[in-house]
C-alpha cells in the first residue's frame, strides 16, 4: 500500500487570467481553496491517512464541516498520486423536522457513489434519556455502531470524519477540565471493534475557513439542533472560551494546537508514561531535565500581553 506523500495544489487549472486580472473575492476564494487542500493534503500525508486502494467512506451530517471534507476530499481524488474510492453516507435518525431530500438531492447531483442509511434512534434515545438531560453520548454511541455496520456492508476500510482543528481543541479541553484526562481527538485510530481505520482529514483547518467555504459553495445546511440539543451543553461552554481567547489573543489557539503535538511526558505526571520510579541521576545531561528554576521564555504577541498571568515553567 502507497501512501499519499503530494497533492498538486487546488486552483492549478482554475481562471486563465493572471492574478491581476482577478478581482479580489475571486483571489480571496482561490487562496481559501489552496489552503484547504493544501491543509488536507499535510494531514492525510503527515498521518498516512489515505493509501493505494482504499475505500473512503465519508460520513455526510448535513452540517458545514462534512460538506467541506466531502468537497475537498473529491478536489484531491481528482489530482492524487494514488488511486482511492470515496463513497458519501448519511445517516437519517429520524429526528422531526429533518428534511430527508436534502442530501440525497444533493450526492446525486454530484454524481458520487453515495448510500442514506434510515434508522430511528431518534426515538430510541427519547426513551431511555429523561427529559432535559444530554442525550449526545447514547446518541453517538448508536450512530457509530450503525455506521460501522455500514462500512462494513460498502466494503469500505477507511471511515472519514469531519471534525477540525477547532474540534480537536475543544475536545482536549474537555476531557481536562470534566474527565480528568490529558486526552484529545486523534487525527487517525483504530475503530472500537479494531476493524476500521477512522481518519479526520480536517485536523489541521481552522473552522472559520469551513464557515467561509461553505458560504462560497453554498452548501444547503441542515440545522444541527432537530434533536432539540441543550444550548448550553459543555462543548459549547468550551468552544465559547476558546473563541473569546483567540480573539483577545491571537495564535493563542495555533500555540495549544502546537503544544499537541510536542508532548514530553517526563514533565507531566502519568507513571505509566515515563518510569518515575527507577529514575537514577546518570551523570549525563539531559535536555529534559529539572529546569523547575528556570523562567520558560513566552513571546506574547505584540500589544496582547497576558496581563496578570505569570508563567513560570517546569
Amino acid at each position: 500500500m502507497t501512501a499519499i506523500s503530494f497533492f498538486p495544489e487546488a486552483g492549478a487549472e482554475a481562471s486563465p487570467l493572471g492574478p491581476a486580472a482577478r478581482g479580489r473575492p475571486e483571489r480571496e476564494t482561490l487562496k481559501l481553496e489552496k489552503r484547504l487542500c493544501r491543509q488536507v493534503g499535510q494531514a492525510i500525508a503527515d498521518f498516512n491517512m489515505i493509501e493505494e486502494g482504499d475505500r473512503v467512506m465519508v460520513c455526510l451530517s448535513g452540517g458545514k464541516d462534512s460538506y467541506g471534507l466531502l468537497d475537498v476530499l473529491m478536489k484531491l481524488q481528482a489530482r492524487a498520486p494514488v488511486r482511492f474510492e470515496l463513497v458519501a453516507v448519511n445517516l437519517d435518525q429520524k429526528q422531526p423536522g429533518f428534511p430527508a431530500e436534502v442530501l440525497p438531492n444533493y450526492l446525486a447531483n454530484l454524481g458520487i457513489e453515495h448510500h442514506i442509511e434510515t434508522q430511528d434512534t431518534y426515538s430510541i434515545v427519547k426513551a431511555k434519556i429523561p427529559e432535559g438531560k444530554t442525550t449526545c453520548s447514547l446518541c453517538s454511541r448508536l450512530r457509530r455502531g450503525i455506521l460501522y455496520s455500514v462500512a462494513r456492508r460498502l466494503k469500505c476500510n477507511k471511515i472519514a470524519l469531519g471534525h477540525h482543528r477547532d474540534d480537536m481543541l475543544q475536545t482536549f479541553f474537555l476531557n481536562m477540565f470534566f474527565g480528568g484526562k490529558l486526552k484529545g481527538m486523534p487525527p487517525k485510530l483504530t475503530s472500537d471493534n479494531g476493524e476500521f481505520i477512522v481518519i479526520r482529514p480536517l485536523a489541521y483547518v481552522d473552522e472559520r475557513d469551513l464557515v467561509a467555504w461553505a458560504d462560497h459553495r453554498q452548501f444547503p445546511i441542515i440545522p444541527c439542533n432537530l434533536c432539540g440539543s441543550q444550548e448550553n451543553l459543555q462543548r459549547q461552554v468550551v468552544g465559547d472560551m476558546l473563541r473569546d481567547w483567540q480573539k483577545k489573543h491571537p495564535g493563542r489557539i495555533e500555540n495549544m494546537f502546537a503544544a499537541l503535538q510536542n508532548v514530553v511526558p517526563s514533565h507531566l505526571m502519568d507513571a505509566s508514561l515515563h518510569d518515575f520510579k527507577h529514575l537514577k541521576a546518570t551523570g549525563v545531561p539531559d535536555e529534559d531535565g529539572d529546569k523547575a528554576f528556570d523562567e520558560e521564555s513566552f513571546a506574547a504577541p505584540v500589544g496582547q500581553p497576558f496581563a496578570g498571568v505569570s508563567l513560570v515553567g517546569a
